[in-house]
């Protein structure tokens, strides 16, 4: 292990500190000059200086106060006392809110005076204005806990003597040689834990919203990981040093250097602009940092997103690297001289200690090609754990041989469809190729969208990495150990001719984002070119070009439209066709709601899904020329319900008969079976009182619903979701009805704010409470929403856009209503409908991110559609206004 030295004062460093300051209370002085110095750093991060410059200025700087302090007279340290830089002030880096972590070292017991010194020395240090992170002990004691705790000795490898008894320091460097505690194996072992245990904190992806510059995979803890094994196992100082040692190229090393320089210059931006230590680049600060970094908004790419686009590209290529590296100590330190031989795979690849590597290093010099069949050589062989680093060293430099000339050999074509239609490690392979840069060469229309983001709370992924999403979700389905996920559609994806079909649209359908136009069009012809090139059959190309080019039209047909309507599911129908079609297309969807947002996905959206998809493949199977009446749905939906209620309640035909009189024939169009057996169980048993009836039930159909049985009253819509909203919670569904005699039949579908499902028995019981206690109260005509915006929604301009359309057929007016979400929303709503005495008949809720997008079936008092254009612009206005207070 090397040692270090006394660090050597500055010199000009020093002359900055003028004499007068070794003079009386040196406190407000060396503040002001810290602070100009602080000041001085940040002009120069401004002006575009070295951002490694500044880090090691800034440490240099404190070093040379903490030795002129440590040196002062009236300070009196005693000889028996080392002062020790630790930690990143260790290594000489500080960024602008880093903590400086010291160790005072100490022979044996502290003395009283000892204590005392270090006592005035650390609060002088805090009145200056140094954040101080310090430990006292023995160079025993660091050994002894170092033993103990890997980030310990983690910190002590990068330990520099600042000051004072250095023969202390260099008794605990070799305390805690590798001889003595952690051998390089076992520290190894114990940092890939901890770097595998960091990554799954941030779901094992660098590619979130709001990505971790230091602590995220391919952040900085990657890198200086790296520096750390480095450092145990030959002893190096610097990184440059594994030059030296023949471990890594020139190349390589500059690589890391300037990926590491990136991150800094990221991480020194973050705490210049929030004046704190921030390590996260949270929407709050995406778009000062990308002004900062002179990104400029284009046509289609906001500079924010063109910024972040280059942040995950530089990740992803940090990532790779490190994966390289890693390897290459894993196979130095824990597989050196093991002599196992290794295992043939074929003529070309070969497998040692579960990982691949290529018999011949020209291989690929004299194969390209065989850059791709490495992968699927992968996938065939499932107990391969990962690729060798000489291998990997090799596939990134030989990566841009996959050009137009190997993308056009129908070999390479070939195996790319091998890939997709072997039975099993797809999403495995494609990850890879992806990671370590192939797939975007092999596909330069996806290698347009790796690290693409939308600036919104919608889409939680890059484009890439939620394509391989979609397509791992379809794997899923494919395989059996899943189907408990989702077995209906397991069902359907089990019995499909030709899997391969839905992984190309899963490819293809969101490729073509950000380039302007419609990405389903312009995706429809990237996928048209592959498949002609990959010499797919002419059905099996439009199958797939129809699925790109429609891929959204099931999600938006369930979540915009009233799926009960048959003339809705009969225009659905009409464009899906035929039933191989709703198949793929339905697959499609659930894949990809599932992959863009994990708040997206809950037993409602699954059972709307499923309730198109029979509602279309009973019309298809009856015929398009053939539609279903509305009564023939409504008899059915009532033997069906009043089965259930025999079986379940015990209810007397005559009693249901009196509680159906009631209703109209939409309450059974809109309505499950199982819903309807359970309200009118409930209808029945209150009869004859007079307040309101509040139930919450978890249903399998669709999830927590909420069941409101009341005489009406003014504004019960906006109450009841002022109160629902009050109580944190979503509503993804509401379904407003009346029965002849003036009683509510509303329903509302809940989930908790973070799209949790609400099964707690209690916490039901707390919405029914709140609830009725608010219906009941005559005084209650509002409830104040008093919940604070969440902080990612303030970051966000989203316009107020209102549009009404027609449902003739069903004498209603459609108003869809796009907005910044914000609680209490849906209230303020509700509260202009009933100052304009509009009545709501339902709602279909969604919230895409920061923008909510809601959908109400309304008419006007007489029941009818509202027509006039006068009121219909009075209308929109007054709820441009009422939003607008809202927010």
């Amino acid at each position: 292990m090397p040692t270090a030295n006394v660090a050597a004062p500055d010199l000009a460093l020093f002359s900055r500190i003028p004499p007068e300051m070794d003079e009386n209370t040196p406190a407000t002085a060396y503040r002001r000059l810290l602070q100009e110095d602080n000041q001085t750093l940040q002009t120069a991060f401004r002006k575009g200086v070295d951002v490694q410059n500044l880090v090691r200025g800034r440490a240099e700087m404190v070093d040379a106060i903490l030795i002129r302090l440590w040196q002062r007279d009236d300070m009196r340290m005693p000889d028996g006392l080392c002062l020790v830089a630790v930690g990143g002030y260790g290594r000489g880096e500080l960024f602008p809110h880093s903590d400086v972590d010291l160790l005072f070292l100490h022979q044996g017991t502290l003395s009283d005076s000892e204590g005392a010194a270090l006592e005035r020395y650390i609060a002088l240090l805090w009145d200056i204005g140094i954040e101080v992170g310090q430990s006292v002990r023995t160079p025993e004691e660091c050994a002894s806990q170092a033993a103990g705790d890997v980030t310990i000795m983690t910190n002590l490898i990068e330990a520099r003597a600042l000051a004072g008894n250095t023969r202390l320091y260099e008794q605990m460097r070799d305390a805690v040689a590798p001889a003595n505690v952690w051998p390089v194996a076992e520290f190894y072992s114990a940092k890939m834990a901890e770097q595998q245990g960091r990554h799954n904190k941030h779901q094992d992806s660098a590619y979130r919203l709001e990505p971790d510059v230091k602590d995220g995979p391919g952040g900085l803890r990657d890198f200086q990981t790296i520096a750390w094994v480095a450092m145990r196992h030959f002893g190096t100082a610097t990184l440059h040093e594994l030059v030296d040692h023949k471990f890594i190229t020139e190349g390589e090393y500059e690589e890391l250097v300037s990926g590491r320089a990136y991150l800094w210059k990221v991480r020194y931006a973050l705490h210049s602009l929030t004046s704190r230590r921030e390590e996260r680049l949270l929407f709050d600060h995406q778009i000062q940092v990308a002004e900062l970094f002179g990104y400029r908004d284009r046509d289609h790419n906001l500079a924010v997103e063109q910024f972040m686009q280059e942040h995950y590209r530089r990740i992803k290529h940090l990532l790779a690297l490190n994966d390289m590296l890693l390897q290459l100590f894993d196979e130095a330190i824990l597989h050196a001289d093991d002599g196992q031989a290794a295992e043939p795979l074929d003529e070309d690849f070969q497998v040692r200690h579960g990982y691949i590597e290529v018999q011949d290093p020209w291989l690929f010099d004299d194969d390209p090609i065989a850059m791709l069949r490495l992968f699927h050589v992968m996938q065939r062989n499932a107990h391969i754990t990962g690729i060798r680093a000489e291998t990997l060293r090799l596939l990134r430099r030989h990566r841009d041989m996959l050009n137009d000339h190997l993308r056009e050999d129908v070999r390479a074509r070939s195996l790319f469809m091998s890939m997709l239609r072997e039975p099993r490690g797809l999403t495995r392979a494609l990850r890879r190729m992806n990671r370590y840069g192939l797939l975007g060469r092999y596909l330069p229309a996806f290698g347009r969208v790796i690290g693409m983001m939308q600036y919104d709370l919608f889409h939680t992924l890059t484009v890439d990495e939620h394509i391989l999403f979609v397509l791992r979700n379809a794997r899923r389905l494919a395989l059996e150990q899943f189907d408990h996920e989702h077995p209906a559609a397991s069902q359907i994806m089990q019995e499909l001719d030709k899997p391969e079909l839905l992984y190309i649209a899963a490819l293809f359908h969101d490729i073509s984002k950000g380039q302007g136009g419609d990405h389903s069009t312009l995706g429809s012809e990237e996928a048209r070119a592959f498949c002609e090139a990959h010499g797919l059959p002419s059905a099996d190309t439009a199958l797939v070009c129809w699925l790109v080019q429609h891929h959204l039209l099931m999600s938006l047909t369930a979540q915009k439209q009233d799926v009960s309507d048959p003339a809705v599911v009969h225009d659905f129908a009409e464009l899906v066709h035929d039933q191989k079609r709703l198949d793929y297309l339905y697959l499609l969807t659930v894949c990809d709601i599932r992959a863009t947002n994990p708040k997206l996905w809950n037993s409602f959206r699954d059972s709307l899904l499923r309730e198109l998809y029979l509602a279309t493949q009973r019309a298809l199977a009856r015929g398009l020329e053939s539609p279903i009446e509305e009564q023939e749905l409504v008899r059915e939906t009532q033997d069906a319900a009043r089965a259930l209620i025999r079986n379940d309640s015990g209810l007397p035909d005559d009693e249901i008969d009196k509680v159906w009189r009631r209703l109209d024939d939409d309450h059974f169009l809109r309505h499950a079976p199982e819903e309807i057996a359970w309200q009118t169980a409930a209808i029945a048993g209150h009869a004859g009182q007079s307040g309101p009836l509040v139930l919450v039930r978890s249903l399998a159909v669709r999830g927590t619903t909420v069941f409101v049985h009341t005489p009406d009253v003014d504004y019960l819509f906006g109450l009841t979701t002022a109160v629902l909203a009050q109580l944190g919670l979503t509503i993804l569904d509401a379904r407003i009805g009346c029965t002849s005699d003036q009683w509510t039949v509303d329903s509302y579908v809940l989930v908790e704010e973070n799209g949790s499902a609400l099964t707690d028995p209690q916490r039901q019981a707390e919405i029914a409470s709140r609830l009725c206690a608010a219906i009941s109260d005559p005084a209650v005509s509002k409830v104040e929403i008093r919940r604070r915006v969440p902080r990612q929604l303030a970051h966000f301009n989203t316009p107020t856009h209102i549009a009404f359309s027609q449902d003739a057929a069903r004498g209603r007016t459609l108003v869809e209503i796009s907005a910044a979400d914000r609680p209490g929303l849906l209230s303020s709503i509700g509260r202009v409908f009933e100052e304009h005495s509009i009545l709501v008949a339902g709602a279909k809720i969604g919230t895409i991110g920061e923008r909510a997008e809601d959908v109400f079936f309304v008419t006007g008092a007489d029941g009818n559609a509202i027509t006039d254009k006068p009121a219909l612009e009075q209308l929109r206005k007054a709820l441009e206004q009422g939003i607008e207070l809202n927010t």
